[in-house]
């Protein structure tokens, strides 16, 4: 079985009744999972048993299929960001959540390395790329666009901005840094060019002022 397994990836995160989730467990699965990433072997269901001696049961009752489980171990060590303080300066407050110090994410777990194979995987996979965007990536970008919408509503930001767009314009510089000219994002190059492309994409969102002409 591969990434694309079947079994309706949809369904990933719904449990039915029956005994409590033993977390210990889930960790195991996890952590031999991403071994299996990070050695660069590919993932399958019987390696996932053998290296962890779980039956298969076991693992599909946890994960209804082997892609919502690749896509929780992709996105292990990674938390939902914190509201964004909006009562300040906007802009400060946005650029340190979207461009802050890069070695806080490797701190808490998220190495480039692995954030490398992740864009492996699911460039590899759409199937996974889906199911990774819906039940981890989309969440995390709720704080980031809560602010975008307060800067809207306080006059500071364009009120008919596009609020993803706006945050793919700016994320999508990092990813570009990475993938298409495979720089490192701790580089202060890397860093000088991101904050440029911040500041682009930034002036565009700001609403005009009253008095503006044409």
């Amino acid at each position: 079985m591969t990434a694309a397994a079947t079994h309706d990836a949809g369904t990933a995160g719904r449990r039915g009744p029956g005994r409590p989730r033993d977390e210990a467990l889930d960790q195991q699965i996890i952590e031999v999972t991403l071994a299996l990433i990070d050695a660069e072997e590919e993932v399958t269901v019987s390696r996932i048993v053998s290296h962890s001696g779980i039956s298969r049961a076991a693992l599909y009752r946890r994960w209804p299929s082997l892609t919502t489980l690749i896509a929780a171990a992709l996105d292990f060590g990674r938390i939902v960001p914190p509201d964004i303080s909006t009562d300040g300066d906007l802009r400060a407050a946005v650029l340190a959540a979207m461009l802050g110090d890069p070695a806080s994410v490797t701190a808490a777990g998220y190495s480039e390395a692995r954030l490398r194979q992740r864009i492996r995987l699911v460039m590899a996979d759409r199937t996974l790329q889906k199911t990774y965007w819906s039940s981890h990536v989309a969440r995390r970008r709720v704080p980031m666009e809560a602010a975008f919408r307060n800067g809207i509503e306080r006059g500071i930001l364009r009120a008919d901005l596009d609020v993803e767009a706006c945050f793919d314009a700016i994320a999508g510089a990092a990813y570009y840094q990475i993938v298409v000219r495979g720089d490192h994002l701790d580089d202060p190059e890397t860093r000088t060019r991101l904050h440029a492309a911040f500041d682009v994409v930034w002036r565009g969102m700001l609403a005009r002022p009253a008095n503006h002409t044409q």
